[in-house]
């Protein structure tokens, strides 16, 4: 059988912050259905990793690869295979939760319908607050904006940085299970988190110190 191919890998990469080396000499690869929980202490560049792995940042050392090419090269491309979550939603508090959605697939040049949108607010279970403007709803409903967004997107690598802040128990439900199903349907996922995190037996994990 020959073995599964790497959708992402990073090679020797090192993140300089200052005076301080929050890491270097990083190695390793992801393969379809597998995830990445990044572990560390405060400071010790859980967030900043994240950021190079989506291209928003440059590693001072190293090189990030999708799909065998280096990302920096092919920024347009990898991009369209990517969903970010960050600290920083990225909603738009005037807009209201079906514009945002409709924003978003916009700006990467998808089409989208209202059935489509109205599924994954369905999933999400926000389908009762489509019409409402974002400023209105409570911080783990725009996280759950957020995760519709997402999955509009139908993007292979999903990249989230503390992806359960502001969501109570049924919501962390939620975003573990939309995780295990990307998994299974060949996406990779790769994210922080303070809690622990069970997602299959695809889950590894990488502490940074």
């Amino acid at each position: 059988m020959v073995p599964p191919v790497s959708l992402l890998e990073v090679r020797r990469l090192a993140c300089v912050r200052g005076e301080a080396t929050l890491f270097e000499d990083l190695n390793f690869e992801l393969r379809a259905g597998e995830a990445l929980q990044v572990e560390g202490a405060n400071g010790t560049g859980k967030t900043s990793l994240l950021r190079i792995l989506s291209g928003l940042t440059l590693p001072d050392e190293g090189a990030v690869y999708w799909r065998g090419k280096n990302i920096a090269a092919r920024r347009p491309e990898f991009h369209a295979q990517l969903a970010y979550l960050g600290h920083s939603l990225g909603l738009k508090a005037e807009l209201t939760v079906a514009e945002n959605l409709q924003l978003a697939i916009g700006l990467q040049g998808l089409a989208g319908s209202a059935s489509r949108f109205f599924e994954v607010l369905e999933k999400v279970r926000l389908d009762h607050r489509a019409d409402l403007p974002v400023r209105a709803l409570s911080a783990g409903q725009r996280q759950r904006v957020a995760l519709a967004r997402m999955l509009l997107l139908k993007a292979v690598l999903w990249i989230l940085d503390e992806p359960f802040t502001a969501l109570d128990a049924a919501g962390v439900s939620l975003v573990k299970t939309l995780a295990e199903e990307h998994l299974e349907h060949g996406g990779v996922v790769i994210l922080t988190s303070h809690q622990a995190v069970t997602l299959g037996a695809g889950l590894r994990k990488l502490e940074l110190s």
